[in-house]
């Protein structure tokens, strides 16, 4: 094998590559080189299963940082289940991450996985979550961690949801799969740094927006509120009413104190599923907050970050039952022109 070839080689293999269980995209030059963020799927119907490998290239490709991607696993043969409610290998990949990012949904992880997350939630460090993160987790009662379930109550009612995300699952505030949601930013929020880039009605999903009980709690500011549209289109008119009087929050941030006692930025966006991840405003909310959260705000320019989609992006509708079958965290490896 020639120089040439070996360099190429060397080259992709330090891109990307794939463990049987897990998908790992090396940083490229950017401001995030040198950091490391671990991105954990694992839900039934909003295929976060495609959504965070796309999001783990653009912040890789674009600006740098170590992307490690886990999913749910089915043992059985190795493809990516969502189904699987009991197994997310590759946890252990947080012990030494700058940032979670969890898209999960009723979880039930065995002790020793769960271990990993609660190390990581209480030591202090950043965490974002996306969607159905708010209800994360589902232990049963044989679970050490039985209090970060969604609906735990005292003395942590609402479990990681609540007490860490600000909000635990509370209803569909829209109608599901008829009403879409379009963000509008209040005046109040306008000039926070994860909004570079992003004006009001930029960012479109056909989600639709998750109830929240008012005001949320502490500290949190909410960033994006979510009107309810008359239908499935970016365009469809907001709906007239009290869906939208008031609107619900979308998007907010907060901090949150572990055991650790050290105070970290968390960041909570009750969109992000794949066909959500397709819209460009979207996108540029969920890499700016990465920024944010790792305290480097500075270094988001005022026209918001590069969120170009790497590669092909096919996003499916999201439906329960309607993962892609077959599909191992190899096939998500990427190699670049």
């Amino acid at each position: 094998m020639n120089r040439a070839i070996i360099a190429t080689v060397a080259l992709h293999a330090a891109t990307a590559w794939a463990h049987d269980s897990w998908v790992v995209y090396e940083g490229r030059e950017g401001p995030g080189k040198g950091k490391r963020i671990v991105l954990v799927s694992g839900d039934e119907e909003y295929r976060s299963e495609e959504t965070l490998p796309q999001l783990g290239k653009i912040l890789a490709q674009h600006h740098g940082f170590r992307c490690t991607v886990l999913f749910a696993i089915d043992p059985k043969d190795g493809t990516i289940n969502p189904n699987v409610t009991n197994n997310i290998p590759g946890l252990e990949a947080l012990k030494s991450a700058d940032l979670m990012i969890i898209f999960t949904r009723f979880r039930n992880l065995p002790d020793e996985q769960m271990q990993h997350l609660v190390d990581y939630i209480e030591s202090g460090r950043p965490i974002i979550g996306l969607r159905t993160a708010t209800h994360a987790f589902n232990l049963d009662a044989k679970s050490r961690w039985r209090k970060y379930t969604w609906n735990h109550g005292e003395p942590w009612p609402g479990g990681f949801g609540k007490q860490v995300l600000g909000e635990t699952w509370v209803s569909h505030h829209g109608h599901h799969g008829k009403q879409s949601c379009r963000g509008i930013i209040p005046p109040q929020s306008a000039h926070h740094p994860i909004l570079r880039g992003i004006a009001s009605g930029d960012i479109w999903g056909p989600t639709d927006v998750y109830g929240i009980r008012l005001p949320l709690p502490g500290d949190s500011q909410p960033l994006v509120l979510g009107a309810v549209l008359t239908g499935m289109k970016p365009t469809d008119e907001p709906v007239k009413g009290k869906q939208n009087d008031p609107m619900m929050p979308i998007a907010w941030t907060r901090s949150y104190t572990g055991a650790a006692g050290k105070a970290a930025r968390v960041f909570t966006t009750t969109m992000g599923a794949s066909q959500d991840f397709a819209n460009e405003g979207l996108r540029r909310l969920l890499v700016n907050a990465v920024y944010w959260t790792l305290n480097m705000e500075d270094q988001i320019p005022p026209q918001g970050t590069k969120v170009d989609l790497v590669g092909t992006y096919d996003p499916s509708p999201f439906a329960f039952n309607g993962f892609r079958k077959g599909v191992k965290p190899s096939d998500h490896a990427w190699r670049p022109d």
